[in-house]
């Protein structure tokens, strides 16, 4: 069934295809839950990384890996041939290439006809976000496939210290991306790891338009600056920027936070010129507290 819902003069309008997460007859079996979750983008993704599926590097640190997996439609079994894969992580001491036009272990590759990816590159290990707090092993991952959301995954690894501690791989959607590693023949490793397509609601590209620009809040301490990317909303931030999921309702939330945190971006378009975002998030006490930002047209 498609849902149009027209805001603000049709600021946004979303079409809902299907809900994520079900269980249906197809004539032959019962297809149940199988939607792959997604978790925070981080601040390091870098776009146009190269086209390549090798990101091993010579005389480098680090245990050489391989992540292979299948690329799967929304009914968890059919192939899905040519999604864009984007892989990128931390070098063996725990840094990742911000800067380098060499985009040190990052790299594009693109599902075949079976839906099938691989990548060759060594496994990440944990680092220190400060205050001595580590951020175990992980893997960042976007899939971008004509049709559905993209989804922005991590994936962690079965025996790391700090899964337990880390806000992200502890969440109960992670369970299924903490991988067991495959020992192979000498040094090598092997995880594996396969991805379903999700239909969520989707804004046109023209509407996001509507929202990008820079924000400040009434005292000017406070600045966003949104941008549409591949008919997807970001927020810049240092390096590039993080993308934020479509609920409707002019609402967006950024992927794989908390749920418990009820972080909302909710924008209004109040006149041809102004367009306030209300961002709002419950603390670790249930208290709501609320930002409000404007963005006024020039």
């Amino acid at each position: 069934m498609k849902r149009r819902t027209f805001i603000n003069n049709s600021a946004l309008f979303a079409i809902a295809i299907s809900t994520s997460g079900f269980i249906k007859f197809d004539g032959y079996t019962y297809i149940g839950d199988c939607e792959t979750t997604t978790d925070i983008l981080g601040p390091f993704y870098r776009p146009n990384s190269p086209l390549r599926n090798n990101l091993s590097i010579i005389g480098e640190l680090g245990e050489p890996i391989e992540l292979v997996g299948t690329i799967n439609h929304n009914d968890c079994r059919t192939p899905y041939t040519n999604a864009k894969i984007e892989l990128w992580h931390c070098d063996g001491k725990g840094v990742y290439d911000n800067i380098s036009p060499d985009y040190r272990y990052r790299g594009t590759a693109y599902s075949d006809l079976n839906g099938n990816y691989a990548f060759k590159t060594v496994l990440p290990v944990p680092y220190d976000i400060g205050d001595g707090t580590f951020r175990p092993a992980h893997f960042h991952l976007m899939i971008s496939a004509a049709g559905y959301q993209p989804l922005v995954t991590q994936l962690y690894f079965v025996g790391d210290e700090y899964l337990d501690k880390d806000e992200s791989s502890s969440s109960p959607s992670a369970k299924k991306r903490i991988l067991n590693v495959e020992q192979l023949a000498g040094r090598s490793k092997k995880v594996a790891f396969d991805v379903n397509m999700s239909e969520n609601l989707s804004p046109e590209s023209a509407a996001i338009d509507k929202l990008i620009g820079a924000y400040t809040d009434d005292k000017k301490l406070l600045k966003k600056e949104f941008f549409n990317k591949d008919n997807a909303l970001w927020v810049k931030n240092e390096l590039f920027g993080d993308y934020f999921n479509y609920l409707g309702d002019n609402t967006f939330t950024p992927p794989g936070v908390d749920s418990g945190r009820n972080l909302r971006y909710q924008f209004e378009i109040l006149s041809v010129n102004t367009t306030r975002l209300t961002i709002s998030e419950l603390d670790h006490n249930g208290n709501k507290q609320v930002q409000v930002l404007t963005k006024e047209k020039v």
